[in-house]
Parts: structure tokens; sequence; C-alpha cells
């Protein structure tokens, strides 16, 4: 993988509750400076990332019913419809975890294609990525989570918000891919630290990485080539 393409595998985050304006501006110049495929940021950030990136290659990722996932469907897809007016190429939305974990198919279906449906009618392009949230559910919930959210259109399973007990590991992106084969990409985020654990997960089937430590990871990986 040359330096050019590991960097544009990288979604380069901020998402912490106490994220401010400077946090934000040093996201975005960091992503331009190591060209970082996207940066992902709350709702409220996309408008002053969207500015600080315009005109560049770097997507803007917003994150949808997030942490939980136990938003309202309703307030889901307007929340997508509105993160995409101000500027959100991507979204990564959050399942309803709870729907999924009491054997609700129907519910986290429409779910997910409400939002589908909600965001390409903004912008037909956009790239919906489904968050799992994997520390919270057994493989064969993994497994169904990914079959439904491939039937709702979603173009990316994502394993993790890093908000939960545990983040992305090697053995749920190898049952993800399993499952999703070629079809659909995945996001595997949370406790993404070193260059070490990158690496694993990519060769395990990820194709985007979603951190915080993008810049040490970078780094260590042009150190290495």
């Amino acid at each position: 993988m040359t330096k050019s393409e590991f960097a544009k595998i990288i979604d380069h985050t901020a998402l912490k509750p106490d994220t401010n304006e400077t946090n934000i501006n040093q996201l975005c110049e960091e992503a331009l400076k190591f060209n970082f495929g996207a940066v992902c940021v709350s709702p409220t950030w996309v408008p002053l990332a969207a500015k600080k990136l315009a005109g560049s290659l770097v997507k803007v990722v917003a994150v949808v019913g997030f942490p939980h996932g136990s938003t309202l469907t309703s307030v889901k897809a307007f929340e997508a419809s509105q993160v995409i007016s101000c500027g959100a190429d991507e979204i990564d939305m959050v399942i309803n975890i709870g729907a999924l974990i009491s054997g609700h198919e129907d519910i986290v279906f429409i779910d997910i294609e409400s939002v589908v449906q909600s965001a390409i009618k903004v912008n037909p392009r956009v790239i919906v990525k489904v968050i799992l949230e994997t520390a919270f559910l057994s493989d064969g919930q993994k497994t169904l989570a990914c079959k439904i959210a491939e039937k709702a259109g979603a173009n990316y399973i994502k394993t993790s918000t890093g908000f939960a007990t545990s983040g992305a590991n090697v053995h749920d992106v190898s049952l993800i891919r399993g499952v999703v084969e070629n079809r659909l990409g995945i996001k595997a985020a949370g406790g993404i630290r070193d260059l070490s654990t990158a690496k694993a997960i990519i060769a395990a089937g990820a194709t985007r990485i979603g951190c915080s430590s993008s810049v040490s990871i970078f780094q260590e990986y042009l150190k290495e080539a």
C-alpha cells in the first residue's frame, strides 16, 4: 500500500463530547496536511468542517443517531438530511441496537432504510455507513445486522462508535468481511491507536479506518515505509 493509499483509508476523527472549534480546525488542518480520506465529526461541526475543507479532496463524515442508536427513526432520517445539506459527504449512523438484540429485525431494517432514503434524496452520491456497535452483539447478531444493513441499502458496515466497552478487532472485521464479501466496505473504528493494530485490521478486511490517533499512526507508517 502506498503512502497515498494508506492516507486515503483514514477517517480522521473528533467525536468526544468536549470537542470544540479549535479541535475541529486542527482536525481539518491535519487532514489536509496528510491527505487523509475524510474527517468524521458530530453534526454540529459539519458546517465548519465543510468550510475548512472546501475545494479539497478530504470528505466530511457526519455521525447520525450517535452514539447510542436509540434515537427515533424519524429523527435519524431528518438528522441525515440536515447534515448532508450542511455539507456532509458521508453518514455514519448507529443502528437501533436494542431493537436488534430484542429480535425486531423489521424495526432495524426500517431504521436503516429510512436514513439511507432520506440521505440520497439530498445527495444521490452520499455514502451511508451503518455502525453495529459490535461490543454489545453476539456473532449471530453481527451477521444478521450486516445482512439487514445491506438489504436496506447501506454502503459500508462500521464496527463501533468508540464509546462502548470495546472497539474494532480482527475477529469482528473478519466476520463482517465473510458476510458482506466484496459487496460492501468495512470501516473499523474504536481503539485503533497504533500502526500494528491498523495493519492487522486492514489485513482482516477493513477498507476504512476511523481513529483520533491518525497522525501518530500515519507518522509511524512513514517511518516504516
